[in-house]
Order: C-alpha cells, then sequence, then structure tokens
C-alpha cells in the first residue's frame, strides 16, 4: 500500500472527508535530500485534506504521549540542522498536526511533529520569541492518530528501533486488545516484523544499557540477545558482561573517546555467556587495519598471552587494537568469580 493510500485510511476517522488526488495527476521527479522528500511526503497529505494551517506558540501544545519518540531525549545538537533551517525560514515549512482539547489545560494537543515543537520552543527561549509553529489542525482519536504518526515516524532515521518497539507495545494493549496480527493489519506491517520490534522491550534494562545508546541498539541485535534473555542459565551471565561494558562506555565518554559499536557490545555480550573449557586454549588473531598483527592465546588457568609480529604500524595503533581483548578477558575473569 502507498503512503498516500495509508495517510488516507490513518485520517478516514476525521470529520472532514480526505480530498483524492486523481491517479494521472502529473507529479514533480523524485526529490534527492531527506528534507525534500519529507516536503513531497506531506504535499501527498495537504492535497487529501485540503486544510488550512494556523500558527500557534507551542507553549499552546501538550504533547501526545501516544508518539514514538522520546521527547525527553531532545536537545540541541540532535536538533542543530533543523534549529537552522526553522530560523532561516521564520517558520517550519512542514507543519506538525495539532488536534483540540478542549478539556485539557492547554487548547491543543501535538499528534505530527515533536522535533519541529522541540526546535520552535528551543528558539522562542534563545532570543526568538516571534517564531510560532506552523500546524494543521485535525479531528482525529488516538488510533487513528497513533497511524498517522507511524507513518510519519517510518520516514524518520532518529527514532531508534526500542522507541518504535516501545511505542508499539503500547499500542497493541492500547487499541488493538493486546492482538498483535490486528494491529499488523492496521498499520500494514508484517506480523513477523512487529514482533521483533516489540520483543526489544523485552531486553533487561541493564542489557540495553551496555549499547551506547538507544539508536545503537537494532531489532537485528535483539534476534541474537533475546534467545539468551529467555535462558535462565545465561541471563545472568549476559547481565554481569552488560554492566561491564557499560562501565566501559561510561569511561571511553569521560575520556572524550569513541564508544564500543552495538556490534561489538553485541558480539562481547554473546561471548560472555559462552564459557571456554577450563584449561583449553583458544587462538585468535590480532589486526590492525586490516594486516595482521600477531596472535592471542586464551587460557582460562593462564590468562592472555600476546604474540606481536615485527610491523610498521605505530604502537598506539597496536595498543588499540589490544584493547578489546584486554577489555574481554576482564569480563571473563569477573563472570569466572
Amino acid at each position: 500500500m502507498s503512503r498516500r493510500s495509508l495517510i488516507t485510511e490513518a485520517l478516514a476517522s476525521t470529520t472532514a472527508e480526505p480530498v483524492l488526488v486523481p491517479e494521472d495527476t502529473p507529479r514533480a521527479e523524485p526529490r534527492s535530500t531527506f528534507t525534500a522528500k519529507r516536503l513531497d511526503a506531506f504535499g501527498e497529505a495537504s492535497r487529501m485534506v485540503k486544510k488550512p494551517s494556523i500558527r500557534l506558540k507551542p507553549a499552546e501544545c501538550s504533547v501526545w504521549a501516544g508518539n514514538a519518540r522520546d521527547y525527553a531525549l531532545l536537545n540541541e545538537d540532535r536538533l542543530r540542522s533543523l534549529i537552522d533551517s526553522i530560523l532561516a525560514e521564520n517558520g517550519n515549512r512542514i507543519p506538525v498536526v495539532v488536534r483540540r482539547t478542549p478539556k485539557a489545560a492547554l487548547p491543543y494537543e501535538l499528534v505530527i511533529g515533536t522535533r519541529r515543537h522541540w526546535a520552535v520552543s528551543w528558539l522562542n527561549a534563545h532570543h526568538y520569541p516571534d517564531i510560532e509553529l506552523v500546524a494543521i489542525i485535525e479531528d482525529i482519536d488516538d488510533e487513528a492518530a497513533f497511524r498517522l504518526a507511524d507513518i510519519e515516524n517510518r520516514e524518520r532515521e532518529d527514532i531508534s528501533d526500542l522507541e518504535r518497539g516501545i511505542n508499539y507495545k503500547a499500542a497493541v494493549d492500547a487499541y488493538y486488545d493486546g492482538v498483535q496480527s490486528r494491529m499488523a493489519e492496521r498499520v500494514k506491517l508484517s506480523k513477523s516484523s512487529l514482533a521483533r520490534y516489540i520483543g526489544l522491550t523485552d531486553l533487561p534494562a541493564v542489557v540495553v544499557g551496555a549499547f551506547h545508546s538507544p539508536m545503537d541498539l537494532q531489532v537485528r541485535h535483539g534476534d541474537k540477545l533475546l534467545p539468551l534473555v529467555r535462558n535462565p542459565a545465561a541471563l545472568p551471565l549476559l547481565e554481569d558482561a552488560a554492566t561491564c561494558i557499560a562501565e566501559e562506555q561510561q569511561a571511553r565518554q569521560s575520556a572524550d573517546e569513541e564508544p564500543i559499536p552495538g556490534a561489538e557490545v553485541v558480539a562481547r555480550l554473546i561471548q560472555a555467556t559462552t564459557a571456554p573449557s577450563r584449561g583449553r586454549v583458544q587462538k585468535a588473531i590480532i589486526e590492525a587495519h586490516g594486516t595482521r598483527i600477531g596472535q592471542i592465546d586464551r587460557n582460562q588457568a593462564r590468562g592472555l598471552t600476546f604474540t606481536l609480529n615485527p610491523t610498521d604500524i605505530s604502537t598506539d595503533e597496536i595498543l588499540a587494537a589490544l584493547r578489546p581483548l584486554i577489555e574481554d578477558a576482564k569480563i571473563r575473569k569477573k563472570l569466572a568469580r
């Protein structure tokens, strides 16, 4: 189903009938940039609903809790380009979507446009009080608002898979009587994809904390970690290793060093749940920039033995290659206690 059809269906519960665009309506050539694509996408919606925009202050809107994005995680660094764009245009070019809340403390509730709302709020608080939020008012219920927000969020690359999973799990319970297949049909998402997103919410907080950022934790990582979480024998080892990795992440951040990437976090967590046979020597190649620089022998009784080959690679680069091996050995030692 096309995005236009999804939007039309999501807006089916509005008081105004959507105006569909004829199939033979000429369309502009696809645009290359993310912002341009968003403009095209919202253009489709605006041609259907034919609603005028209004201008309001962010302070007039509460933020709907049903949106996937965690408002508390937004900050100036994360939204710097959007802030600059809104400042240059003296407002947001792509309208947000709000609905009236006559019985609430604030007159409007923001359904779509959390980042734009945050950016205009930030500008209002930092020397630009006259910039207003451009919005379209829709009369939709929570389930339709969820589906409309989900269409918007699927085009976003800065919403983590975990945020989506939390949002989908809450929606299944709130709007679809806890039946995932019913929700999958409504939002036009495969049952397996929906289950994988929701599965991320089963990861313990300590495991999630091993990742530098929620953005680093992806659905494919959950596929590998969830079997360990559901294994009573592996779970304690997994959580202990996650705690050690989280401490290292914090140490790296304090030292202004690069964080441990998500794929490496997953590999180390899996490795920590596989205890080597006592006394057995495990060999591994040591590489730096794709060049073999030596070999490591792991022995549970004697620890690590490094064999380094003569090389032109600098000492700092060699130490950088050895760091994860040493950290892994520290995790193994702690788990063996």
